[in-house]
């Protein structure tokens, strides 16, 4: 008779309210509950022998960019009227000459 595994442990963490709601409103639209997301990442922390993502201290440009209001960004309905604000509008003359 083989070995099974059950599962009979658990492991508690403590996180805001928020973050838990946050969290949980993103994986319902994965379609996988809490639980099966934190087995997940132990398991990629298992096959990867450390965090399954880069953690790094930010540097001072990109904390600026967490603390950037995004609402007071500038928005484009298209790429043409992006490319046209950031290269003026003549932009796609310009590329033309400079792949020519």
């Amino acid at each position: 008779m083989g070995k099974t595994t059950a599962k009979t442990q658990i492991v508690q963490a403590r996180v805001t309210p928020q973050l838990k709601r946050d969290a949980e409103h993103v994986l319902d639209k994965i379609g996988i509950s809490t639980t099966d997301a934190f087995r997940m990442f132990l398991r990629q922390v298992v096959l990867q022998k450390g965090l399954p993502f880069e953690a790094k201290v930010p540097n001072k440009a990109t904390i600026a960019a967490f603390r950037e209001d995004v609402n007071k960004l500038k928005s484009y309905t298209s790429t043409e009227e992006m490319f046209k604000d950031i290269l003026g509008k003549n932009w796609r003359t310009r590329e033309k000459k400079k792949y020519a």
